[in-house]
């Protein structure tokens, strides 16, 4: 069976975080949300990460409602939960109760074998200036490339 390659990305969260550590973590689906992500229906762009009961859980992600399926189908932006070994949980945890970070989705993707698994990544929010030097430096890297590939 081939699979198609889907690859949701959060392009906002590299602008406005500063990655501290990165995750893998599997997701908690029913048969609907497998499918509807299977067909690229699947946005991260507003999520976040949130803990409840020492259990991981993604807010605000939202996957379509798949379009052949009848009256089981699942709701848009319900909490799913994330699978993560318990050390990496109780590593998390205390990061984000003790230093104020936060967990953000930043890729969600199908692997090899056909399950859904989104990374996540532990982050610090930028400043206002941390977000212009950013742009700052996005703009002299395509200036030097422009030099660079009118020299060749």
């Amino acid at each position: 069976m081939k699979q198609n390659k889907i690859n949701i990305l959060n392009r906002k969260a590299k602008f406005e975080y500063e990655f501290i550590d990165k995750y893998t973590a599997g997701i908690k689906l029913v048969g609907t949300e497998i499918k509807a992500i299977r067909e690229g229906k699947a946005g991260i762009a507003e999520s976040f990460c949130e803990f409840n009961n020492n259990e991981l859980f993604v807010i605000n992600m939202n996957i379509e409602e798949y379009s052949h399926a009848t009256y089981f189908n699942h709701d848009p932006k319900s909490e799913r939960k994330l699978l993560l070994n318990k050390k990496e949980l109780k590593k998390l945890e205390k990061e984000v109760k003790n230093s104020g970070l936060t967990i953000i989705p930043t890729r969600l993707f199908v692997n090899d074998r056909g399950l859904a698994k989104l990374n996540i990544a532990l982050a610090r929010g930028k400043k206002m200036y941390d977000k212009r030097e950013t742009i700052k430096d996005r703009d002299n890297k395509r200036n030097l490339d422009r030099i660079k590939k009118d020299f060749r």
